[in-house]
């Protein structure tokens, strides 16, 4: 597994050939599902919200039957997205060549919120034994 600088991107390797990606965070906005074009064509986009010292807001889209996959989820919400990674070449009338990339989310599952991370308190001081250092001499094995 690799952890990708900046974003919470997972790459799990499963064979030479294939990769898992996956992207956590809160549900940051939740779109309804939309229709395209005679053919039907259904889309569905969600904005989740890494949880890390420069949060990003990351746009992730469910096409046709994944769709349905966000229907049990809610703003606030906590969740692992399995994504792929779509590129997509266009030209446009004056010939000129543009890339488009996007994220489509095929997979989604809630997380546990973050525990925290803040340090506990410490137990009062009546919890500790007092030790007599010469009554137990600890060997030093230590090399330097």
């Amino acid at each position: 597994m690799c952890r990708g600088s900046s974003l919470n991107f997972y790459i799990f390797v499963l064979s030479k050939s294939k990769k898992l990606m996956e992207v956590s965070g809160k549900i940051k906005w939740l779109d309804e599902t939309k229709t395209y074009g005679s053919n039907g064509f259904r889309k569905r986009e969600v904005v989740i919200t890494t949880e890390e010292q420069y949060p990003q807001h990351i746009l992730i889209e469910f096409v046709q039957d994944k769709c349905d996959l966000l229907n049990s989820f809610n703003v606030g919400q906590p969740v692992k997205i399995g994504i792929n990674i779509r590129g997509r070449e266009w030209v446009n009338p004056q010939g000129e060549t543009k890339y488009f990339n996007s994220l489509q989310g095929w997979r989604i599952e809630g997380e546990a919120a973050n525990t925290s991370t803040e340090i506990p308190p410490m137990p009062p001081a009546s919890s500790f034994e007092a030790s007599d250092e010469n009554d137990k001499e600890v060997e030093d094995d230590l090399p330097f």
